[in-house]
């Protein structure tokens, strides 16, 4: 660890000193803003013709004879008249140069990385972007001289500058504007940036002198040596605490599990913890790593920017993040009245579907089972209104990405819900025609069973033989559905089974045995009363329909079981045979298929000479 520790030391300042070998130098400014400064270039050019005419007629008036007045006080007046237009010129000068200080930055300069002055108007040909780069480039220069006397950088004025002069090379020049925006006059304005160019170049080279270097690389190797520590500092409160958790494992562990499913189990449970409290342990590695670097930048001149930078690439984004949090507070705000509206909106009428269905509140051709369906529907529309209304006070929701991503989503559910939309449509249909309910017993095209499960897609029939089967909801619209269990709640409803027996069985007998027969079977009821049909009268029988109320539509099966045995029961108890005769034989002297009783006031007919039956 130590052998690693050296080397990344020796690499940190072979990086420093190959860097300073390199460049010495940090970056340039950047360029501020020099808005408005073309309007001041104009106002110049108009006063340095009228100084240009000023001078010429102050000539004139020195060339004239003392004996020529007249002459003289013509001169004198327009010399006057022109000082007093310079003067109103100066004074339109200065009020735009106020007006420009609102929107203009100016542009630093900063040639050893703290700003020395700060250029904000042009001169001549050169922009405020140009002038501030070239005095940066000219102070460097004088400050990589390695006998550099600070006593040479003179301030000489010219006719229309003061410049700072250092031997030949001009560091720096003072215009007429740049005094008006300082608010200083041009000598003022000029020893104060000699002060500071002076400040700044010894400092400069007190910072790369030996000494001073010697002590920074000191210092550098102190914050190295503090970063192994506090990382092996680190390193060893994790053991120590990963070595106490294994310890507590059995106690703080148990796995995570639901009913008699274990998600996670205790091993695991602790192989996870660990896991996340590495990178935990890492994270603080990192950040700790990233904080000490500007600190070991900040100590070499020539790092001091790559330390700043290093902050800025974690700053910058993190107030950019606290700003848009900041202004986005109202529209959050917004947001959270907004849903808490709709909450309690959504509230209330989900109270009145409740009382609606529980058949506290009654609505007149409301029913109650439409309150849930119902209040599903509504439930849906009030979401999707809360979606219109929150949408626009959604971050970058301005943004042609994310409309154009809505739209994609939408287009994508539109296709991909074409299907399910005619089931929907259809569940709801059913749902207001009310045809059936759950537990109902129905027919479905050719599905008989109870209802056991309703949807806006399907609807799920269970049948006698338990096979459940779904059937789509746009399926059943398009068929007939015939509910068993929907007159139960009313009349009853009425099961109906046929028999068939020959002419010699007296209908009157027949009737009585198959309503006796209805009487003794269990789940049919005593009122209305059972009745009998015959439906037709066929050419060797008769066709009975026996019918009979019920209210468990559910159990036909088992009803129509027992009722079948009951009939079976009664007619035997007669002696009546349940039976379909068929004659394939002339009589051959039997008695004819006619009951014996309307023989007795017969109109003479003998029973002798009568075919026999031949029965199958």
């Amino acid at each position: 660890m130590s052998r690693n520790f050296i080397i990344f030391s020796l690499v940190i300042l072979f990086m420093f000193s190959l860097n300073s070998a390199v460049s010495g130098r940090s970056p340039q400014a950047q360029p501020g803003d020099s808005t408005g400064t073309d309007l001041l270039q104009k106002l110049d050019s108009v006063q340095v013709a009228d100084s240009l005419q000023r001078i010429k007629l102050e000539k004139e008036i020195e060339k004239l004879k003392s004996t020529d007045n007249l002459k003289k006080q013509e001169l004198l007046s327009e010399l006057e008249a022109l000082k007093k237009a310079e003067e109103q010129k100066r004074l339109a000068k200065i009020r735009q140069i106020d007006s420009l200080k609102l929107i203009n930055k100016g542009v630093p300069v900063a040639p050893f990385g703290d700003t020395i002055l700060v250029v904000y108007v042009n001169a001549g040909n050169l922009t405020a972007k140009e002038r501030a780069d070239l005095n940066i480039q000219r102070i460097k220069k004088v400050a990589d001289e390695y006998f550099v006397t600070i006593d040479s950088l003179k301030i000489v004025r010219t006719e229309s500058t003061v410049d700072l002069l250092y031997h030949d090379l001009i560091v720096a020049s003072v215009t007429d504007n740049d005094a008006l925006w300082m608010g200083m006059s041009k000598m003022e304005l000029a020893e104060l940036y000699r002060t500071r160019i002076v400040a700044s170049i010894n400092a400069y080279n007190d910072s790369i002198s030996f000494k001073t270097l010697a002590v920074k690389t000191g210092l550098a190797l102190l914050v190295l040596i503090g970063l192994f520590l506090v990382v092996k500092l680190i390193n060893k409160g994790f053991n120590r605490y990963k070595k106490f958790v294994s310890e507590k494992s059995e106690k703080w562990f148990k796995g995570i599990k639901m009913k008699d499913y274990e998600f996670i189990s205790p091993k695991r449970q602790e192989e996870y913890f660990f896991f996340f409290s590495n990178l935990v342990r890492l994270f603080v590695i990192v950040v700790v790593v990233y904080l000490s670097l500007p600190l070991l930048f900040s100590i070499f001149p020539w790092t001091k920017n790559i330390g700043v930078s290093l902050i800025g690439f974690v700053w910058d984004p993190v107030k950019k993040i606290v700003m848009a949090l900041v202004n986005y507070l109202p529209n959050f705000i917004t947001i959270v009245v907004i849903l808490t509206a709709f909450f309690y909106i959504h509230k209330f009428v989900r109270y009145i579907a409740v009382e609606i269905e529980n058949g506290k509140l009654k609505v007149s051709g409301f029913y109650p089972d439409w309150a849930m369906p119902t209040y599903n529907i509504v439930r849906v529309m009030i979401f999707a209104f809360a979606v219109i209304v929150i949408f626009p006070y959604l971050p970058g929701s301005d943004s042609p990405v994310f409309q154009g991503v809505s739209v994609f989503l939408g287009f994508l559910f539109t296709l991909s819900s074409a299907g399910s939309l005619s089931n929907i449509i259809a569940g709801t249909v059913l749902t207001y025609m009310r045809a059936y309910q759950i537990g109902d017993f129905v027919k479905i095209g050719d599905t008989v069973g109870n209802i056991v499960e309703k949807t806006l897609l399907v609807t799920r029939v269970r049948t006698k033989y338990n096979e459940v089967i779904t059937i789509p909801n746009s399926t059943i619209m398009n068929s007939n559905t015939v509910n068993y269990t929907a007159e139960t709640r009313s009349s009853g409803l009425i099961l109906k089974t046929h028999v068939t027996i020959g002419y010699d069985a007296p209908w009157k007998q027949v009737h009585e045995l198959l309503i006796q027969a209805a009487e003794r079977t269990e789940k049919v009821l005593k009122e209305p009363k059972p009745f009998v049909l015959q439906v037709s009268l066929d050419d060797f029988y008769i066709k009975y329909e026996l019918c009979c109320f019920t209210r468990f539509a559910n159990d036909q099966g088992e009803i129509y079981s027992v009722l079948h045995q009951n009939i079976q029961d009664c007619f035997n108890e007669a002696k009546v045979e349940i039976m379909s005769p068929h004659y394939k034989a002339n009589r051959d002297g039997s008695a004819p298929a006619i009951p014996a009783s309307y023989f007795a006031t017969g109109s003479g007919g003998s029973t002798e000479d009568t075919a026999d039956p031949g029965k199958k």
